[in-house]
C-alpha cells in the first residue's frame, strides 16, 4: 500500500437512521455501515410499536377482533377488515350477501387508491418534492368523505362484519363514489405530469435500489413490490376470491421504462397504473350492484366455528394479506396468526441496500412503502 492509498483509506462506520426519522415512515430503526457515503449494509431493526395484536385474537371473539385489524395496517383498514371477516366466513361455512360483496369491492378498491395515494404523495415529499403530498390528500379527503358517511370513522372502520358490512350504501354513497370515480381519472393525468417523467424523480429513482424478480420470490416479497419486479402475480387473479372473477382489470408490472426492471421507479409506477385499475374495478362493480341485505339475516351475533383451521389471503395494497385461524368450536379463535405484508417486504431492505448511497437510502425505503403497525403488529 502507498502512503497515498494509506492516507485515503476510510473506515467503516455504523449509523442509526431512525427509530425517529421522517423518512423511515413510522417507529424504525435502521443501523447502516457505511464506507463514506456507500451503504455497505443495512439492518432494520423492528418491534417499537409491537402490540401482541395476534394474541388478542385469542381473547375476544371473532366480531370483536374486528377492530383490532383496523389498528395493524392503518393505511388500508378496510382492506384489513374484509380480510378477516373472509377467513372467518372461509371457517364457519358462513355466506355474505351479493350485494355486501359488491359493497366489499367497492370499498376495497377505494381504499386501495387511498393508500397508494399516500405513498405516491410521500415518496415524493420523501425526495423533495412537495406538491404531490398536497394533491394526493386532497383526493384522499374526498374517499374519506364516502368512508365517514359508510361508518362515522375516517381512518380506523370495522366496517367489515361477518356475514356483510356494518352499514349499506345509500344513494348519496353511491353518488358521491362515482362522482369521485368521474373526478379522479382526471386528476391522475395531473399526478403523472408532476412526478412519472420529472427528470430529477427519474434520477432518483431509476436503477436504484433494484430487486430481482428471483430474490424477491425468495424473501417472500408480494404486492406491488414484486410487480414491480416483473413478476406478474396478483391474489385477486391468481387464487380469486369474493367476485373479483367477474370484472375486468390487467395487472401491471415493472417494465424498466426508465432505468432496470425491479427500480424504485418501476415500484412507483406499478401503483401509479394499480389506482387506474382499482377506478376500472369501482366502475363495474357500481353497475352491477344488486339490490338485497347488506347483511346475511342468518348469521347469529354469537359465532362458533365448528373444529377446524383456515388460512385465508387477500390483496391488500401492500402485498399479500394473509389470516391463519384455528377454531376449537368456542367463541374466540384458539390461535390466530397474520401474514403481513409489510413485514415479509421489509425483509429484503438489506439486500437491495447494499452498495447505495446514503441519500438513495431514503427512495429505496420508501419505494417499499411499510406501515410499522403491520411490521410489529
Amino acid at each position: 500500500m502507498t502512503p497515498q492509498e494509506a492516507y485515503l483509506k476510510t473506515d467503516e462506520m455504523l449509523v442509526n437512521m431512525g427509530p425517529q426519522h421522517p423518512s423511515t415512515h413510522g417507529v424504525l430503526r435502521v443501523v447502516i455501515r457505511t464506507d463514506g457515503e456507500v451503504v455497505r449494509s443495512a439492518t432494520p431493526h423492528i418491534g417499537y410499536l409491537h402490540r401482541c395484536k395476534e394474541k388478542c385474537g385469542e381473547a375476544v371473539t371473532y366480531p370483536q377482533y374486528i377492530p383490532y385489524t383496523d389498528r395493524m395496517d392503518y393505511l388500508a383498514a378496510m382492506s384489513n377488515n374484509f380480510a378477516f371477516c373472509w377467513a372467518v366466513e372461509k371457517l364457519g361455512d358462513i355466506e355474505s350477501t351479493p350485494r355486501a360483496e359488491h359493497i366489499r369491492v367497492i370499498v376495497g378498491e377505494l381504499q386501495r387508491i387511498a393508500s397508494h395515494l399516500v405513498a405516491f404523495g410521500t415518496y415524493g415529499l420523501d425526495l423533495g418534492a412537495f406538491t404531490p403530498f398536497l394533491y394526493a390528500f386532497r383526493e384522499r379527503e374526498r374517499i374519506l368523505d364516502i368512508f365517514e358517511r359508510l361508518c362515522g370513522a375516517r381512518l380506523t372502520y370495522s366496517y367489515g362484519r361477518i356475514g356483510g358490512v356494518m352499514r349499506d350504501m345509500d344513494a348519496k354513497s353511491l353518488e358521491m363514489t362515482r362522482n369521485f370515480i368521474d373526478m379522479f381519472d382526471e386528476k391522475w393525468d395531473e399526478y403523472n405530469a408532476l412526478l412519472t417523467n420529472n427528470e430529477i424523480f427519474i434520477k432518483r429513482t431509476a436503477n436504484v435500489g433494484v430487486l430481482p424478480a428471483d430474490i424477491a420470490i425468495a424473501y417472500g416479497v408480494t404486492g406491488p413490490m414484486l410487480r414491480g419486479s416483473g413478476v406478474k402475480y396478483d391474489i385477486r387473479k391468481d387464487d380469486p376470491y369474493s367476485i373479483y372473477p367477474q370484472f375486468e382489470f390487467d395487472v401491471p408490472v415493472g417494465q424498466g421504462l426508465m432505468g432496470t426492471v425491479g427500480d424504485c421507479w418501476d415500484r412507483y409506477w406499478v401503483r401509479m397504473q394499480e389506482m387506474k385499475e382499482s377506478s376500472r374495478i369501482i366502475r363495474q362493480a357500481l353497475a352491477s350492484l344488486p339490490d338485497g341485505p347488506y347483511m346475511n339475516p342468518k348469521v347469529k351475533k354469537l359465532i362458533k366455528p365448528a373444529w377446524g383451521e383456515v388460512y385465508f389471503r387477500a390483496e391488500n395494497p401492500r402485498g399479500e394479506l394473509g389470516f391463519y385461524i384455528i377454531s376449537v368450536g368456542e367463541k374466540k379463535p384458539y390461535r390466530c396468526r397474520v401474514r403481513g405484508p409489510s413485514f415479509c417486504n421489509l425483509s429484503v431492505l438489506g439486500e437491495i441496500s447494499s452498495g447505495a448511497l446514503i441519500a438513495d437510502l431514503v427512495a429505496i425505503i420508501g419505494s417499499i412503502d411499510i406501515v410499522l403497525g403491520e411490521v410489529d403488529r
